[in-house]
């Protein structure tokens, strides 16, 4: 008896599943969306990326969805739509609970910004992708400047200034990168009248730290301007250029 209510109960399970999607599958279909939203899902990058744009984009396609069948209604064409802005990272369209749609954008995040001899400036994002300067706000990024071939090591070049930028104090210190004939940088600060040669960017992490410790007890007696060159290039040392 035990068994044939266990059977029973699972059948009309099973019964339900089957009745729900059927009903409750199609009938929303049958909808007019009565709504399309674009938001950002990072509070810290809203500002970054213009929503309306977004919006006009998709409209030029065709594919605004406001007043149609929700059947009728490409989920997927839209949110490619949204993606191919180059300052979207990822979007995800879908179908709200009140028959809307609404599609969540995560911007890219810039955190590097590269200056060219030739007057060509673009961002560098997390993802080490190129991206264009925003037209809606400016942001206070380290500045790279010189030779950036197309061999060089962008993925150090962005794990370099995520560090920084993780870093209060390297955030705030660190203005202008460098990059030399060699692939050897330079450092720029906003603080003292020096530059920093740091060679290479493997054990930057090593090279910051020296750099920090000579920072706090050497040059707080004798003045952040002593030098015209600190060197972080040799291994456990500091060389210095009087100025």
């Amino acid at each position: 008896m035990k068994k044939v209510l266990v059977i029973l109960g699972l059948c009309l399970l099973i019964g339900y599943f089957i009745f729900a999607a059927f009903f409750f599958g199609d009938k929303p279909q049958e909808e007019i969306c009565n709504q399309f939203e674009i938001v950002t899902i990072d509070d810290s990058l809203r500002n970054f990326v213009e929503l309306a744009e977004l919006e006009k984009e998709v409209d030029e396609k065709g594919l605004n969805p406001y007043g149609k069948q929700l059947k009728d209604i490409n989920l997927y064409a839209i949110s490619q739509t949204i993606s191919d802005n180059p300052m979207v990272k990822s979007a995800k369209v879908f179908i709200t609970n009140k028959g809307g749609i609404r599609a969540e954008v995560l911007p890219r995040q810039p955190i590097l910004r590269v200056m060219l001899d030739d007057g060509t400036s673009y961002y560098i994002d997390s993802d080490t992708q190129k991206m264009p300067l925003s037209k809606k706000i400016i942001m206070y990024l380290p500045v790279v400047t010189g030779i950036i071939s197309e061999d060089y090591p962008v993925q150090e070049l962005c794990d370099f200034a995520q560090y920084l930028k993780n870093n209060d104090f390297w955030n705030a210190q660190i203005e202008q990168i460098h990059i030399l004939p060699n692939k050897d940088v330079e450092l720029v600060p906003r603080v003292g009248n020096h530059k920093i040669s740091f060679g290479s960017l493997e054990h930057f992490e090593d090279k910051l730290n020296r750099l920090f410790t000579f920072y706090h007890k050497g040059l707080q007696d004798i003045g952040w301007n002593r030098y015209s060159v600190i060197n972080l290039k040799y291994d456990k040392q500091i060389v210095c250029t009087k100025r």
